[in-house]
C-alpha cells in the first residue's frame, strides 16, 4: 500500500467514526437511558454481594466479593457494548432506512466495519468510564494490587476476538430482517453464562465449562481479574496469546462470513428495509 492509499483508508475510517457520532447524537437521551439502565443493572449485583452475608449468615471477606463482582460487571459492560455495537451495524442501518445506500456506497467493506469497530472501541471505553464513576459512589473497589497497564493489555486483546464474533453475528438480519437481530442478544446471553461474568467457570457443570474455554470472554475475564488482584489467578500472558490467536482466527472469519452474507442479500435483494 501507498502512503497516499494508506491516509485515505484512516481518512474514510474517521468519517465512519464520525458518522456514528453524529447518529448517536441524535438520540443521546436514549444512550443516557440506557447507560442508567447499565448501571443500575450493575448496582443491583454489587447489592448482592452485600447482601450475601446477612441472607447466609456466613461470615464472607464482602469487600472482596463485591469488588470481583464490580470488575465482572464492568469489563462485561464494556465487552457487551463494543459486541452489540459491531453487531448491530446492519440493524441499525436497516433501521434507519440507510442500508442499501451505506452498502452500494463506494467504500470497502472492511473500512466500513474498521470505522465501525473503531467508534465501539471508543464509545465503549468513555462508556465504562461513566460506569466505573456511577459505582464508585456506591461502592469502593479494592484495587490496591491493580497493575493498570496489564488491564489495558488485556482488553485491547480482547478486543479483536469481539470484534469478530460481533462481524459473524451481525449477518444475521441480512437473512432475517424480522427476527435476525434477536440473535445478539442470544449470543449475549450465552457467553454471559458460560464466561463466569459474576462466578468462576469452575461451578459450571463439566460439559459447559469445555464450552467456557472457547469463549473469549472467559479468558478477558479471568485476565482482567489477575490484573488486577482480584479473584482467581491466571498466567497473564498466556491470557494475552489466547486472546490475539483468537482474534486472528475471528477477524478473518468474521469478515469472510460478512462479505459472503452481504453478496448473498444483494443477489435475493434483502438489503431492502421491508427485507
Amino acid at each position: 500500500m501507498t502512503v497516499s492509499s494508506i491516509v485515505e483508508s484512516l481518512r474514510l475510517v474517521f468519517t465512519l467514526v464520525g458518522r456514528q457520532f453524529a447518529l448517536y447524537k441524535s438520540y443521546w437521551r436514549w444512550e443516557a437511558v440506557w447507560t442508567l439502565y447499565t448501571l443500575a443493572n450493575a448496582l443491583a449485583v454489587g447489592f448482592l454481594g452485600r447482601g450475601i452475608e446477612p441472607v447466609t449468615g456466613a461470615a464472607v471477606d464482602q469487600q472482596k466479593f463485591i469488588t470481583y463482582l464490580m470488575i465482572g460487571s464492568l469489563v462485561w459492560g464494556y465487552i457487551a457494548g463494543l459486541f452489540w455495537e459491531v453487531a448491530s451495524t446492519v440493524s441499525w442501518e436497516r433501521w434507519e432506512g440507510t442500508i442499501e445506500y451505506t452498502f452500494m456506497a463506494p467504500v470497502p467493506r472492511v473500512i466500513h466495519l474498521v470505522g465501525i469497530c473503531v467508534w465501539a472501541m471508543i464509545y465503549g471505553v468513555a462508556r465504562t468510564a461513566i460506569l466505573l464513576v456511577g459505582i464508585s459512589l456506591f461502592f469502593h473497589l479494592d484495587l490496591g494490587q491493580a497493575s493498570l497497564w496489564a488491564a489495558v493489555g488485556v482488553l485491547a486483546a480482547s478486543t479483536f476476538a469481539f470484534v469478530g464474533v460481533a462481524m459473524m453475528v451481525a449477518v444475521m438480519p441480512l437473512f432475517s430482517p424480522e427476527k435476525g437481530s434477536q440473535m445478539i442478544g442470544i449470543v449475549e446471553a450465552v457467553l454471559l453464562m458460560l464466561s463466569g461474568v459474576y462466578y468462576p467457570i469452575s461451578v459450571l457443570p463439566g460439559w459447559m465449562q469445555v464450552l467456557a474455554k472457547v469463549s473469549p470472554a472467559t479468558y478477558t475475564l479471568q485476565g482482567m481479574r489477575t490484573a488486577l488482584g482480584v479473584g482467581e489467578m491466571a498466567d497473564l500472558a498466556v491470557m494475552i496469546v489466547v486472546l490475539l490467536l483468537q482474534g486472528a482466527i475471528l477477524v478473518p472469519l468474521g469478515a469472510l462470513v460478512f462479505r459472503i452474507a452481504e453478496t448473498h442479500a444483494k443477489r435475493t435483494g434483502k438489503l431492502a428495509r421491508a427485507g
